[in-house]
């Protein structure tokens, strides 16, 4: 049972990293710096892989727990305050996870409004373009 805790509190050790992580790019990206987003995703990445193998580790020891095994009412309680802060820190991932994607949507949104800008002054300029100026460009060539 002290396995199946040890490893509870590595997945809430790395749990906190990811949140972490979120937090210091949250800032960036509410001030539009995207700048170091692949960098961010990668190492989401490998927190994610991390966390993939402690739960396997976990599975792999709940396998191995005797079924006649008797848990005492400490390990009850750890494994009970663990798990909670393992479910306080996955809410607040996923509040960050929506708040990371509303700053790309903005961002993206932004991006769109500045090309459709783009295109209507190109439009705009493209109207004042003399086309006897052109012709007379092509004839001197």
């Amino acid at each position: 049972m002290t396995r199946i805790i040890s490893l509870l509190n590595e997945k809430n050790h790395y749990l906190e990293k990811f949140y972490a992580l979120n937090e210091v790019e949250l800032v960036n990206f509410a001030q539009g710096l995207f700048d170091n987003v692949e960098h961010f995703y990668q190492t989401r990445e490998k927190i994610l892989d991390v966390l993939k193998y402690v739960d396997s580790q976990i599975d792999k020891a709940h396998n191995e727990i005797n079924p006649d095994a008797v848990m005492t009412q400490e390990d009850r309680k750890q494994i009970k305050e663990a798990l909670m802060i393992k479910d306080e820190y996955v809410s607040r991932i996923i509040e960050q996870d929506i708040q990371v994607l509303a700053c790309i949507e903005m961002a993206k949104n932004s991006i769109i409004r500045e090309l459709q800008d783009v295109r209507r002054n190109r439009k705009a300029i493209g109207g004042y373009k003399s086309k006897s100026f052109a012709q007379q460009l092509d004839e001197e060539a």
